[in-house]
């Protein structure tokens, strides 16, 4: 049996970290920021982790 591919959506939003968590982005950046406090938009243009429950629904994705 072939390998199974890689879902093409989840690699390109998900990165591995050095200790095996997912790394991806926020939501509620791309428009109307002009609403959003400077503080919001702050923490939102950081990274945030795939919770535990949706990482293992997703393995099987990658």
């Amino acid at each position: 049996m072939p390998k199974m591919k890689t879902k093409s959506a989840l690699k390109k939003r998900v990165k591995v970290t050095g200790t095996g968590k997912w790394k991806r982005h926020n939501a509620f950046t791309s428009h109307l920021a002009q609403n959003k406090s400077t503080k919001q938009k702050r923490h939102l243009s950081k990274a945030g982790l795939v919770s535990k429950s949706d990482q293992s629904r997703l393995k099987d994705l990658v």
